[in-house]
């Protein structure tokens, strides 16, 4: 691994024509201070409305929270998964995790993170030429969480880009019509588009991605909006949850922005209540289809029992003229918070969130008694379809069953 530290990093913005200067980090006494660039204030692109204003002159952050840097700038940082294997290849390399600031780390996103942000000087790895095996990416992903193969971290930081999670994920290319893959870190080839997949941690099962399949479906049958996803099996009984990228669309790009960032609220723990999300949706959009979305959000999660629901799970959108959309949902699978609790609560209520205390947050959201009915409705009928997908798609018993009662527990 390429180990150059740095002491300030030129930001930038590519829609996909081209980088536009956005602004310079540079850290001074273990504090990093950020000035956005005299030409970009102009645009009038406001890239981090509540904690990062449009406006001259320097500014800095919390040294405690995000290791000193604004939101916006941490969400480009992969962590879980992709911060195991970073930091692998530092000791690898004889580099303490601790010796290296966060801006060394984002030198190394470069231009191939998530979203629209680029970073320079850019040393993010290159992905190797060969061809990708889906079930090779998970073995070498198993045998880092076992503290093995240091040999394959390049290629493995490689194909993460700066995706977020604890599961071992790739970003790929896939062509729709055939299924052929390639990798997809940055834009892929003609005719492929740009997914990622993710494979088993050491804590799942081998049915996690058909299980993220489901919960696919049946967010889909609940009205969610989701990007295009798939269950990509192999010759040697692999089967992968795959799902289509919102940050890409051919060769343009999306500004991407978590809540977490927005509001810099931790995600590692308990920060946030779907009143104060629907509260940022109605802000930053100022549109109310896109707070009925997030309400409909918060009602999936609470019946389809998804209760690892934290900061950095709700994102949302900018495009070049600076307009705001919640992304498609992500990240839904049956999972339970701290504590077994809701970690993004409903009403105050994380233990038991139920149908009433939805209907009073849809009353916050503005939203009509009716409606909001209609959309419990809806989930209910779209959840109850879980034990006729797992048998579809070989779920194993003893997680159908478990997974049955959990959902019919819910009021």
């Amino acid at each position: 691994m390429k180990l150059s530290p740095v002491a300030a990093v030129n930001v930038g913005l590519d829609f996909g024509e081209g980088v536009i200067p956005v602004g310079r980090l540079a850290t001074r006494d273990r504090r990093v201070y950020f000035e956005y660039d005299r030409a970009f204030l102009a645009r009038g692109l406001e890239i981090s409305p509540y904690r990062l204003a449009l406006r001259p002159g320097l500014q800095n952050c919390d040294p405690m929270l995000f290791e000193g840097l604004p939101g916006v700038f941490n969400d480009s940082l992969p962590d879980g998964w992709g911060r195991l294997l970073f930091d692998r290849a530092l000791r690898a390399s004889g580099v303490l995790p601790e010796q290296i600031s966060p801006l060394d780390r984002l030198t190394h996103v470069g231009a191939r993170g998530m979203g629209a942000l680029v970073y320079e000087p850019d040393h993010a790895e290159t992905p190797p030429t060969v061809d990708l095996d889906l079930d090779r990416l998970a073995e070498q992903s198993q045998q880092v969480l076992q503290g093995e193969a240091d040999e394959v971290l390049s290629e493995l930081i490689a194909l993460n880009g700066s995706s977020t999670g604890a599961r071992p994920k790739a970003m790929i290319g896939l062509q729709p019509e055939t299924g052929l893959i390639t990798h997809g870190v940055a834009t892929p080839p003609q005719g492929f588009e740009a997914w990622l997949v993710k494979f088993p941690n050491s804590h799942d099962g081998q049915d996690a991605g058909a299980i993220e399949y489901i919960y696919a479906l049946m967010a889909e049958a609940a009205g969610l909006v989701m990007t295009k996803t798939r269950l990509l099996t192999t010759d040697k009984g692999g089967a992968y949850f795959a799902t289509q990228r919102f940050d890409r669309n051919g060769a343009a790009r999306v500004h991407t922005h978590t809540a977490s960032g927005l509001l810099h609220a931790d995600h590692r723990i308990p920060s946030l209540d779907y009143e104060r999300l629907i509260a940022l949706t109605s802000g930053l959009t100022r549109d109310v289809r896109e707070v009925e979305k997030m309400f409909r959000l918060a009602v999936f999660n609470v019946f389809a029992h998804n209760r690892d629901d934290h900061a950095k799970n709700f994102t949302f959108l900018m495009n070049d003229q600076g307009e705001w959309s919640l992304s498609p949902a992500y990240d839904l699978t049956f999972s339970s918070g701290p504590g077994a609790e809701q970690t993004t609560t409903v009403m105050g209520q994380g233990k038991t969130p139920s149908s009433i205390d939805l209907r009073k947050l849809a009353e916050i959201a503005g939203l009509a008694s009716d409606a909001a009915q209609d959309i419990i409705d809806q989930t209910r009928d779209a959840v109850r379809q879980w034990p006729q997908l797992a048998a579809r798609h070989h779920v194993t018993r003893q997680r159908v069953k478990l997974i049955a009662e959990r959902l019919d527990a819910i009021a």
